[in-house]
């Protein structure tokens, strides 16, 4: 069975005129994988700037679901995520706004305390999940 790439607007675009070389979803039998990416305002395709990191958070994980949407599963299929994030201090309010995602049998996790990235946002969260 062969990789596939799905592509998920305005994501991909985004991620193309960055020449960033990285696909937004891929799925290969049953499975898919949704790669991390910043905070991106779903009217304009553009990295949101300056915003708290709750609605950083809450940006992320709307558009995870539409990229396991995109791919032909959903928030309840999902197996694992890696959240990382820039402020350890940050933990209580990133687990607040993920478990309105995630409210029942939530999917194995860890969180991760970054750095920075190369650009202004807060957070990132990629996850593993399962295709029917």
């Amino acid at each position: 069975m062969k990789r596939e790439v799905i592509r998920v607007e305005p994501l991909s675009s985004w991620l193309d005129n960055w020449k960033a070389p990285v696909s937004v979803v891929t799925r290969h039998a049953g499975t898919v994988y949704v790669s991390g990416l910043p905070p991106f305002d779903p009217a304009t395709g553009e990295v949101v700037l300056n915003a708290t990191l709750e609605r950083q958070a809450e940006l992320v994980l709307a558009q995870l679901q539409l990229c396991l949407e995109a791919a032909g599963s959903s928030l309840a299929q999902v197996l694992k995520c890696n959240v990382y994030c820039t402020s350890v201090e940050k933990f209580a309010a990133v687990n607040a706004i993920y478990a309105r995602y995630f409210p029942k049998d939530p999917p194995a996790r860890i969180f991760v305390c970054v750095s920075a990235w190369p650009g202004r946002f807060d957070i990132e969260i990629d996850c593993i999940a399962a295709c029917d």
